[in-house]
């Protein structure tokens, strides 16, 4: 008898156990559940949340690692997880055509509305047919329009979570700190240079050459879809050996073919520049930020543009 009550006590502690157990599961199920879900179009305006919300949202960042911002489309599955965001953050100025009559149901900031934005110049006129908008759209590379989004998207957490404002307005100084220091690192690095040009294979880089007081030459303009010409090719060639530039630029998601030509024909290397619209799978599994990948751009300008 006494045997069967010690079992009875036994299997009444074990379903207690597996009870408090699921309980718990569903209870942080529930947790995660509940989290306001963010949802951010590129890298740098994933980065921002990432570092001024923390865990504290559920974010989504739209376009996957490794994927061409300039054409990409979500799938239908993503665009229902963007529907039911509390808020939606895209950069605007034409880089997501997607977003054309959209129906969001949270709130959404377009960006390029806040940031001060480049028109193109009259060399990139021709290619406003890619860009309707008429802007250069890779104004984060441009450290002060950064900032402006760290503010605004900080604003936007806070009334989404008061009760979060002290850990945000701390997190978003500490991010902006480091994007001053990064400012004044690239400003100090490039302030003396003997070469004023990089080549690229389009040209995403405007913001920086503007900032930093550098030139830039590309292959296709500000589409990297567009097939060069073999003309355009040659000149970039003979632009090369004119100003005995010892390096040449590509992007991660674009053809590499072309540059690698140029550069064979020209006798120089050839490297990757990150325009930081997306990230590679790689670098995402790397945990690589938006001030990691910068620096690594800041060395290999500085390299290029044989800087003291």
């Amino acid at each position: 008898m006494k045997n069967l009550k010690n079992m009875v006590f036994v299997l009444v502690v074990i379903a207690l156990i597996f009870w408090i157990i699921s309980a718990q599961q569903h209870t942080n199920k529930e947790s995660v559940s509940t989290k306001h879900l963010i949802s951010l179009s590129t890298f740098s305006l994933y980065d921002i949340a990432k570092h001024v919300a923390g865990e504290s949202v559920e974010l989504v960042m739209i376009l996957p690692f490794g994927t061409d911002p300039h054409s990409f489309e979500p799938t239908p599955k993503l665009m229902a997880k963007i529907s039911k965001s509390d808020l939606v953050v895209y950069s605007g100025a034409g880089l997501e055509p997607w977003t054309d009559g959209f129906a969001f149901k949270g709130k959404v900031i377009n960006m390029s509305k806040y940031v001060k934005l480049r028109k193109l110049g009259m060399a990139h006129q021709h290619e406003k047919h890619h860009n309707l908008s008429g802007v250069d759209p890779h104004y984060w590379l441009d450290i002060n329009n950064m900032i402006i989004a760290t503010n605004l998207i900080t604003d936007e957490f806070i009334k989404i979570l008061p009760k979060n404002k002290k850990l945000y307005i701390k997190n978003k100084n500490a991010y902006i700190k480091s994007l001053k220091k990064l400012d004044e690192d690239y400003r100090k690095t490039l302030s003396s240079c003997h070469g004023d040009t990089i080549i690229v294979n389009h040209n995403a880089f405007s913001y920086m050459a503007h900032n930093y007081h550098f030139h830039v030459e590309s292959l296709s303009g500000l589409s990297p879809e567009a097939q060069p010409s073999a003309k355009k090719m040659m000149e970039l060639v003979e632009h090369v050996k004119e100003h005995n530039i010892s390096t040449i630029f590509f992007e991660s998601f674009v053809s590499d073919k072309a540059m690698k030509s140029i550069a064979s024909e020209a006798k120089v290397d050839v490297d990757v520049l990150q325009p930081l619209g997306n990230i590679t799978a790689d670098e995402a599994k790397q945990k690589l930020g938006f001030e990691d990948i910068m620096r690594q751009n800041l060395q290999k300008i500085s390299k290029a543009l044989k800087c003291h």
